[in-house]
């Protein structure tokens, strides 16, 4: 019972993306997306050759998304231990677990609104242009810049909370940054991914939802000295690798 909920992840994870026995389960729930054209943006952003955008159109998986096919994870998982727990090992009802969500839901709305807010920021360098911009003026540091790279993801999610935020604001920085100083744009992007990992560990909006968690709240500071070496010490070692991986050292590891 202690492994249900992982295996039941794994389960529901692999029919809602490779099931295609009889039912194409994958391609069913990709036509429940709504997609959403932005007001005054869909069709009116031009990319540098001239062309209309795409990414204006918001496309709204409601049913396809990791998070809600975690959310029917979490229920049935609920729905389990509170039905089938005769010895009372498990202290769980639907009810208990619907408003532990909620107080979760709760508890992450100041996280939440600061990656859309990191999200909406980086929409708007890529559409002008400043990401780019920032690109190319750090590749003048030339093959140096594969050692600084996962730094940025570093700083990106240290700030945000979150490596998805990191990498919508940094990726196409580091692609382009790549490009120009003759690296390979793929390990570049790979490394502000694998930076940002390690930014999650002093990231303090994950340190307050880490100890609201633990009923440890008000003690951030305390789990932020324990782990800070740690993430300093773990980012230059990637970034050695990373330095490594644009020469001849370490190329081979690159696909």
């Amino acid at each position: 019972m202690a492994l249900f909920p992982y295996v039941l992840v794994i389960v529901i994870f692999g029919i809602a993306n490779l099931w295609t026995l009889g039912v194409d389960i994958p391609a069913a729930l990709a036509r429940t997306t709504i997609e959403i054209p932005w007001p005054w943006l869909h069709e009116a952003l031009l990319d540098p050759n001239g062309q209309t955008q795409s990414s204006t159109v918001y496309s709204f998986d409601w049913l396809a998304s990791p998070g809600t096919l975690l959310l029917i994870s979490g229920l049935i998982v609920a729905l389990v231990y509170s039905r089938f727990d005769d010895r009372g090992r498990y202290p769980l009802t639907m009810g208990g677990a619907m408003q532990e969500m909620w107080l979760t839901a709760k508890r992450m709305k100041s996280a939440a609104l600061t990656i859309l807010g990191v999200l909406a920021l980086a929409y708007v360098m890529n559409f002008s242009g400043q990401t780019i911009s920032i690109g190319t003026w750090l590749a003048a540091t030339g093959a140096f810049f594969a050692f600084l790279s996962p730094v940025l993801g570093w700083i990106g999610t240290a700030v945000t909370g979150s490596d998805t935020s990191a990498n919508a604001l940094f990726a196409k920085l580091q692609e382009t940054a790549g490009q120009a100083a003759g690296l390979d744009p793929k390990l570049m992007v790979a490394a502000n991914t694998g930076g940002g990992v390690m930014g999650k560990l002093i990231s303090p909006q994950n340190l307050a939802i880490a100890a609201a968690a633990v009923n440890m709240s008000g003690q951030e500071s305390v789990l932020f000295r324990k782990v800070f070496g740690w993430s300093v010490a773990l980012l230059l070692a990637l970034c050695v690798i990373v330095f490594l991986q644009s020469t001849p050292v370490l190329s081979w590891m690159i696909p």
